[in-house]
């Protein structure tokens, strides 16, 4: 019992799960930022999710700023 209740993955805890998001999103617009044509090029498929990632983080920085800043006071104060 004691090994199933810290073995919980982000896709089971949903503060865990929003961390992982909003870190794809703002990794994927840094990287964007950098260097373009590496998610240009895979605008669709698989690897289209990144480039949407990227696209969320272009046009919802502020938006994508204050969840983060709201997410790291709640990881580092609240838990």
């Amino acid at each position: 019992m004691y090994l199933l209740r810290y073995s919980k993955s982000a896709i089971f805890n949903f503060q865990s799960l929003l961390t992982v998001i909003l870190l794809l999103i703002c990794t994927c617009a840094y990287i964007r930022a950098l260097t373009p044509s590496l998610l240009d090029k895979h605008k669709t498929g698989l690897l289209g999710i990144f480039w949407k990632c990227a696209r969320i983080g272009e046009r919802k920085s502020p938006w994508v700023a204050c969840c983060c800043v709201i997410m790291a006071f709640s990881i580092l104060f609240l838990q």
